[in-house]
């Protein structure tokens, strides 16, 4: 057998494997969104999201921890514990699992003789006392999580979650029954650098976590109080010399600390609340969340999510799709977290605490991800979240000095490269979350994309606008000093398109503020993506000559430069980057000479021909399939976000069916099982391309509001849009299980040629009716059928 043949069929066969021994959580039927969403989706794979329970966008989340830094993997064989604050999908170390909680049952005593002998400091080590658990029975579902621990006689777990408050009801099967509460360990590589508690009475435990922020950042801390139901029969604490009875506080540095707490009831509900701000923020979130039972916090909170998720509303497809689309709209719906207290009160970038008067203040912004889908998915189910999110950017900037690229509970990381937050700010604006703020937002971006931070800023900011702005370009220089993980001039080339992006975005806001001096000088830098462009580099192997290429300070091309190579381009090579030029598809086209030689690259890009004979297998197997492997491809990465929007270039340059092929071929690498998310989901990125595509419109361009057409996954969707009408989307013989492409479509009972529609249109409400074929058209391939370039050449 032919190599390639062997190692397809290996793979198939291990796939198959996977699928016949992996076991799967029940999902309920599918009518009812709440229990259609499964939460272990993303739970393998490194798509890292958590199963745990929460509530929309919430501060706190309660969920396990095992052994991955995202805090717990599908087939991790122990339970540690289980923390109250998480990520959903992110790709850094240091993600949370702060103030851990586990049941535990069995005798507590000095000696070896007990079953925890709180004489050896090693016994309250999370990795020693984790519990094994099943997965039969497990459950996850929006606000509600389930599992049982199966070591010392079984104990189940339920969580649920309010805003600011997760709470957690165990039911043991023989005792003593104890609950185990550390404060000196999280998530695996989260190193938590301070902590302590205090055992208050019979009933409270009070404490802080001082822990390592995001991707290396700077040291936060957490305040939380957790009040049990029941009172307890004994308590001790522990730190690294070992536990005690009765010692009500401990507090310290690096180091195992904690409290048990052991109870004379074979039930316990333990409630906790969070906070960034202090003690007495924790305390009022509590109070003002955690009187109610468990029950009925589970109850209200999976009563907030069929409202959330009732803002689209689909039917026609698998129950595998219908989950798959529900999870992924709740992946959405998490985050930014909610940062303020219950009194409005929340710490800003310049560490003093603020209030927030009839609005909410958000933290943790992954914009460099999230600017590409989530951003525009939030702006148009929920404006009110994002006009305070807008709000919550804006004061980032007042109180820290400058915008954010990922901006990590009160600090700013410094993680990823380029501009991301001028397209973030610029599509809010567009959708109208900045109204009344536009002029703020306005300067803020400007000085921005013209300056650079001071040296004793924390910010980065476009730490290569010294050579963008004099010459064009970011400078290609992997030395370059940096505040954070990562910095412009060290991927100068992907930055350099970055920059151009955003400019092009923002000289559509400049224009509609009156600003034309700065739009048309922002528009000629939206094209500056040309001065990386080198017509001469060529692809022997596959054949095609012009891409992108990083330059150095003096304006020289960088050598030895191939394009697949990891040198000046962040995640990815000039092959992914050369499509992130969607504001300027004209000058795209003269670079690589024409619109069928565009064809020729994208058909290469996407093993088109391969796709159109086996879609999930071109899919898994010929497009990038590592979740980290960044740098050694030629072809497309639906693992990672620079060419997320790649599959809508196809319609860019007049050839919208092949738009819909890709897409339907992406999509099978979304499913209804623990590794159903393709790559890291990063805050709901990958799960809001999802969503985006599985209606059949895509945010392709930021700042232009256009929505670029393909075929719906679904035959119907009810979008409901807050403020106007519904949007209903239909596509009667829609069939997610194969290829289909566009043969027709009617806006309002009016047909369509053009293969986009404006935010304006969608708001409007109405119908988009689709009908669908089997076999390419050419619907959408006229003059005039593709949306106008923002900033074309």
């Amino acid at each position: 057998m032919p190599a390639h043949r062997h190692r397809l069929a290996t793979t198939a066969a291990l796939l198959l494997t996977a699928l016949t021994t992996t076991p799967l959580p029940a999902t309920a039927q599918p009518t009812d969104p709440v229990r259609a969403v499964n939460t272990f989706i993303g739970t393998k794979d490194e798509g890292n999201t958590f199963p745990g329970a929460a509530a929309p966008f919430g501060m706190t989340q309660v969920s396990p921890i095992g052994t991955h830094y995202a805090g717990w993997r599908y087939d991790d064989a122990r339970i540690k514990g289980f923390g109250h604050f998480f990520l959903s999908g992110a790709g850094c170390w240091e993600q949370g699992g702060l103030v851990s909680t586990l049941p535990t049952a069995g005798s507590i005593g000095a000696g070896p003789g007990h079953d925890f002998d709180i004489t050896a400091p090693s016994t309250f080590d999370q990795d020693q006392y984790a519990s094994a658990y099943t997965h039969d029975g497990e459950v996850g579902e929006a606000g509600y999580y389930r599992t049982r621990l199966t070591d010392r006689g079984g104990i189940d777990v339920e969580a649920t979650a309010d805003t600011r408050v997760g709470a957690e009801r165990y039911t043991f099967d023989g005792g003593p029954a104890n609950v185990f509460l550390n404060v000196g360990q999280a998530n695996v590589r989260n190193p938590v650098k301070a902590s302590g508690l205090e055992v208050v009475d019979d009933r409270t435990v009070r404490g802080w976590v001082r822990s390592k922020g995001f991707c290396g950042g700077e040291d936060y801390t957490l305040w939380f109080t957790t009040r049990f139901d029941k009172p307890v029969e004994s308590f001790g604490t522990w730190q690294p010399d070992g536990g005690q009875f009765d010692r009500r506080s401990v507090s310290g540095g690096e180091g195992l600390r904690g409290a048990w707490l052991t109870f004379g009831d074979d039930q316990v509900t333990a409630t906790t609340s969070i906070s960034y701000v202090d003690a007495a923020g924790a305390d009022a979130n509590l109070a003002a969340e955690g009187s109610r039972g468990f029950d009925q916090i589970r109850q209200q909170t999976q009563n907030r999510w069929s409202r959330e998720l009732d803002r689209i509303r689909v039917a026609g497809g698998t129950p595998d799709d219908t989950a798959v689309f529900y999870t992924s709209l709740y992946h959405v719906l998490l985050q930014p977290s909610t940062a303020t207290d219950a009194d409005g009160r929340y710490r800003g970038f310049d560490d003093a605490i603020h209030r927030a008067e009839d609005w909410t203040y958000y933290q943790f912004f992954s914009l460099w991800d999230t600017y590409r889908t989530q951003n525009q998915l939030l702006a148009l189910l929920a404006p009110d979240r994002a006009r305070d999110i807008a709000r919550s950017v804006l004061a980032i900037d007042e109180q820290g000095g400058w915008l954010p690229r990922w901006a990590y509970a009160n600090f700013e990381t410094n993680t990823m490269t380029g501009d991301p937050v001028t397209p973030f700010l610029v599509d809010l604006w567009r959708f109208g979350a900045l109204d009344g703020r536009e002029q703020q937002a306005y300067e803020a971006l400007r000085r921005n994309a013209n300056e650079v931070p001071p040296a004793d800023s924390k910010f980065e900011g476009r730490a290569g606008n010294d050579s963008y702005l004099s010459q064009g370009f970011v400078q290609y220089d992997p030395d370059f000093p940096k505040k954070g993980q990562d910095v412009d001039p060290a991927h100068g080339g992907s930055a350099t398109m970055e920059y151009a992006l955003a400019d092009c975005s923002l000289s559509v806001m400049a224009g509609a503020l009156g600003r034309a001096e700065d739009a048309a000088q922002l528009a000629e830098r939206g094209r500056n993506w040309r001065n990386v462009w080198d017509p001469a580099v060529h692809d022997a192997e596959r054949g095609f000559t012009g891409f992108p290429r990083p330059k150095n300070a003096d304006g020289t091309w960088f050598e030895p430069y191939e394009p697949v190579s990891d040198k000046g381009f962040h995640e990815g090579t000039a092959w992914q980057y050369q499509w992130l030029t969607q504001q300027d598809v004209p000058g795209l086209l003269d670079a690589v000479g024409g619109a069928q030689q565009a064809e020729q690259r994208l058909d290469t890009f996407f093993a088109h021909d391969q796709l159109v004979q086996d879609p999930a297998r071109t899919a898994r197997e010929e497009w990038v399939i590592d979740p980290y492997d960044y740098y050694g491809q030629f072809r497309y990465n639906p693992n990672n976000e620079p060419d997320l929007h790649a599959p809508w270039m196809y319609s860019l340059i007049g050839r919208p069916a092949k738009t819909s092929a890709v897409v339907r071929a992406q999509q099978t690498l979304f499913t209804n099982a623990p590794d159903g998310v393709t790559g890291n989901d990063d805050l709901g990125t990958m799960s809001a391309w999802y969503v985006f595509s599985a209606l059949g419109l895509y945010p392709a361009t930021p700042g232009t509001g256009q929505f670029v057409l393909n075929a719906p996954r679904f035959t119907e969707a009810v979008v409901r849009i807050p403020g106007g009408a519904p949007l209903t989307i239909t596509a009667a013989n829609a069939d997610g299980a194969k290829l289909q492409y566009v043969d027709e479509v009617r806006t309002s009972n009016t047909p369509q040629e053009q293969v986009w529609i404006d935010l304006e249109r969608v708001r409007a409400g109405g119908t988009i009716d689709y009908r669908l074929s089997d076999s390419p058209t050419d619907w959408g391939t006229g003059p005039g059928a593709a949306p106008p370039s923002p900033c074309r050449s």
